[in-house]
């Protein structure tokens, strides 16, 4: 038979990893609820022109990154690459647009690029998403940033930082890129084939260009927070004011435009220090303009895309351990049908009454093999029927620690375990 292995840039995660998972699955929905975000859950494939429009042609991910495919009906569908265009379209579908505003909302799931495997990046990878939808203000930009800094200081990241930039609006961003492109002409046979090409598709992406020969005309390039509309410095200048009073540090970072076209004036990221050259935790930003592009009313927007399999990486590398899951602190060993049959009983009471527990499986076992099995899974208590303790009403509880063994009646024995454990 052939040996399978799982698709590359895909992981398994084990039952010893799910701690982790569960920590910052737990947390971030924590304070997401706790600040009024409702949960909202997309299908995994949405129409290809969702991502092609929302997230924009000439981009990496729709040019290079997405699993796209015809079903059985002819249509042509995309496995999300990214949430915030597929919880856009249910906001405008299903009607959350006439609802009170804004809508708080987040999700958590799998997303699917197909990218480079490396370390911290999956072809399949989980993120965790929030978005604030029909509000304008400042202080909701301050909110989703918020949301993201308390999650990461509550798993135990230090140093935090924002980094942080404006990337204007339909009024004032077409001057400033006329300004860049007339600029990169000036150096066009000394950039990368990469920011040529973007310089005509997308030319807010040459400032996020990584190649060494870039780097220096990058260096000298055109700011784009010298060419906000009146409006947009407004917008940016408060947020500023809101992280300065919250003391939630940040640095402009005016080569930071991230790497979806849907943006509109904020876009940050999260930076934490100790986990190597890349800093970036997270991203995210303002995007007011993406319902219209999906056939929607005027909505403004803010959100940001939290990345699980990073976050997990990084807590293992930075030593933070994550509480231990809950386990069975029972055991149920017996010898013999009757006594088997008894302990079925006392299971399926036990667990009615929140008492975790676990089944010696397998017939005809020796005791001293379901005792190995109890020391293994470490429970507290092993709890032994046999034919005579049957008889008598009375189970052996064994204390797996100390090895003290009482007799407790049959009666008597799921109260007594619920006062122990």
């Amino acid at each position: 038979m052939p040996s399978y292995q799982r698709p590359p840039g895909t992981q398994d995660i084990l039952p010893e990893d799910q701690p982790y998972w569960n920590r910052v699955r737990s947390l971030s929905k924590h304070l997401a609820e706790l600040a009024g975000f409702e949960r909202i859950d997309t299908p995994i494939f949405e129409a290809t022109e969702v991502f092609a429009r929302g997230i924009g042609q000439g981009t990496d991910v729709v040019d290079k990154e997405m699993y796209t495919f015809v079903d059985k009906g002819g249509r042509d569908l995309t496995l999300r690459p990214e949430f915030t265009a597929g919880v856009v379209r249910a906001y405008i579908e299903n009607g959350l647009h006439v609802e009170v505003k804004p809508q708080k909302l987040y999700s958590i799931g799998p997303t699917f690029r197909y990218d480079r495997p490396q370390a911290g990046r999956y072809r399949q990878f989980t993120q965790f998403n929030a978005e604030i939808l029909g509000e304008q203000d400042p202080a909701a930009d301050l909110e989703i940033m918020t949301l993201v800094w308390d999650l990461y200081a509550g798993l135990g990241f230090r140093d935090l930082e924002f980094q942080l930039n404006s990337t204007g609006c339909p009024r004032c961003r077409p001057t400033y890129v006329k300004a860049l492109k007339t600029y990169y002409e000036k150096h066009d046979g000394e950039i990368c084939e990469d920011c040529q090409r973007r310089l005509e598709r997308s030319p807010l992406r040459v400032l996020d260009c990584k190649e060494e020969q870039c780097q220096p005309i990058l260096e000298k390039a055109p700011r784009i927070i010298d060419y906000l509309c009146e409006e947009c410095a407004e917008h940016f200048s408060s947020l500023r004011e809101y992280l300065d009073l919250l003391d939630r540090r940040y640095v402009l970072n005016h080569r930071l435009v991230r790497g979806l076209d849907y943006y509109t004036k904020t876009v940050f990221e999260v930076w934490a220090s100790g986990i190597g050259a890349q800093s970036a935790l997270c991203g995210g930003g303002r995007y007011d303009g993406l319902a219209e592009l999906l056939g929607g009313p005027e909505t403004p927007g803010v959100g940001v895309a939290v990345g699980l399999e990073r976050i997990i990486i990084m807590m293992n590398e930075l030593g933070v351990k994550p509480p231990a899951p809950a386990r069975p602190d029972i055991f149920l060993a017996y010898l013999g049908r009757a006594p088997r049959k008894k302990c079925l009983e006392l299971m399926a009471e036990l667990r009615r009454a929140d008492v975790g527990v676990y089944f010696a499986m397998g017939r005809e076992r020796g005791l001293r093999s379901q005792l190995r099995e109890a020391d293994k899974r470490e429970v507290r208590y092993t709890i032994i029927l046999g034919e005579n303790e049957l008889d008598s009403g009375k189970a052996a509880v064994r204390d797996m620690k100390s090895g003290d063994q009482v007799d407790v009646d049959l009666n008597l024995l799921v109260t007594w375990l619920r006062e122990r454990v």
